[in-house]
């Protein structure tokens, strides 16, 4: 499943994503994986210009959500603000997702978050 901002928001994004996990993954944990979507989006729109492109898919039985964006800054971990100015994504996004990787490509860079299930041969 692959969609960007110039074709969906970020509502449109979660209901993507809650829809190929239910058809190709139904091992993963649902709203986990949709908040970090949330959150992914969160941090492109607020860092990177507001450009993004979502690719969820199935790679060697394990679930990989990516997220490419224009800026070519690596997510840094701050100090969490319950007064409104965020600090919280980052540290959600590490907590709930297997492994997170950074990889920087030429005119930006794609975060990918990644989920291992109990069993392999369960995920399509």
């Amino acid at each position: 499943m692959i969609t960007s901002s110039q074709e969906a928001d970020v509502s449109q994004a979660r209901a993507a994503t809650a829809a190929f996990l239910a058809e190709q993954c139904p091992w993963a944990d649902r709203d986990a994986v949709v908040l970090v979507v949330s959150e992914l989006i969160a941090n492109a729109e607020r860092h990177a210009a507001g450009w993004w492109r979502l690719n969820v898919s199935v790679r060697h039985g394990s679930l990989v959500v990516e997220l490419h964006d224009a800026s070519e800054a690596s997510p840094v971990a701050r100090q969490g603000d319950l007064g409104g100015a965020g600090g919280h994504g980052w540290h959600i996004i590490e907590r709930l997702a297997t492994t997170v990787e950074v990889v920087q490509r030429p005119g930006g860079k794609a975060v990918c978050a990644r989920w291992e299930p109990a069993d392999a041969a369960l995920c399509a």
